[in-house]
């Protein structure tokens, strides 16, 4: 059955976007942030390589701004989480079907970056504790390795034009920025992966496709009392400072 007139304009100006789950604040915020910071982390290291002997030779010389590069990054990508979620929610309101699969295989391919993040830190720090040769070469020996999360590089590449075309189709975006929701799967996956003009246009994409939307959420949502609103970033932060500080360090 084909989405209404009355619906479609309704979820594209993106009134009574109370979402329950994660709600309008966090899918909101994750909406705006998780872009940009996506966007930061690889123009932080456009000028490097994208190959990852460079990579690594680029953290030799320069472990300040790689390392702001690949956490920003990493941050971004967790962030997104939540803004998948959110968007999933507002294409299931008339595209159900195509919300779940999208949802789903982007969140997917969230999981398959995260361990490519993990694999890009310990890399780094093999520079760090041990030097550049013994690093680029285990990296190297270790390469074509097999393990569960390449199959979820699947959903990387994927669940972002599922994700597109469920936005147009239920009207949540138009046609451009459904469009460029859809460049998303163009950004490589891997470990210690640069930054190429691909990368660039895939996550500008995700910054014109999702961000005006995550305004939009915000805008429209239920916002909560100050007391509530402080009390919960107040638990947010003491949870965050106590993870950082009785975490583990390995």
């Amino acid at each position: 059955m084909g989405l209404s007139k009355s619906s479609a304009n309704a979820n594209r100006e993106g009134h009574g976007e109370n979402l329950s789950f994660p709600g309008c604040w966090v899918g909101g915020i994750s909406m705006v942030l998780g872009p940009i910071l996506l966007l930061i982390g690889v123009a932080l290291r456009f000028q490097f390589d994208f190959f990852f002997p460079q990579q690594l030779a680029a953290f030799h010389t320069h472990p300040t701004l790689m390392t702001a590069s690949y956490n920003v990054f990493a941050a971004g990508n967790i962030l997104m989480w939540p803004a998948i979620v959110a968007l999933a929610n507002l294409i299931g309101r008339a595209r159900p079907g195509w919300a779940v699969w999208g949802g789903t295989l982007a969140i997917f391919g969230l999981f398959a970056r995260t361990h490519s993040a993990g694999i890009d830190h310990i890399a780094f720090q093999l520079v760090r504790v041990q030097d550049l040769e013994v690093a680029t070469k285990a990296v190297a020996d270790s390469y074509a390795s097999y393990d569960m999360f390449h199959a979820e590089s699947f959903g990387a590449f994927f669940g972002w034009m599922v994700l597109a075309i469920g936005a147009f189709l239920s009207g949540t975006l138009g046609l451009f920025r459904s469009i460029a929701l859809a460049l998303m799967s163009a950004l490589m996956l891997g470990t210690l992966k640069g930054t190429t003009v691909t990368s660039i246009v895939a996550t500008a994409g995700l910054c014109v496709a999702v961000v005006p939307l995550g305004i939009r959420v915000l805008r429209h949502g239920s916002a909560p009392n100050l007391q509530t609103a402080l009390l919960q970033s107040l638990a947010a932060i003491g949870v965050i400072a106590l993870v950082f500080f009785l975490g583990p360090r390995a």
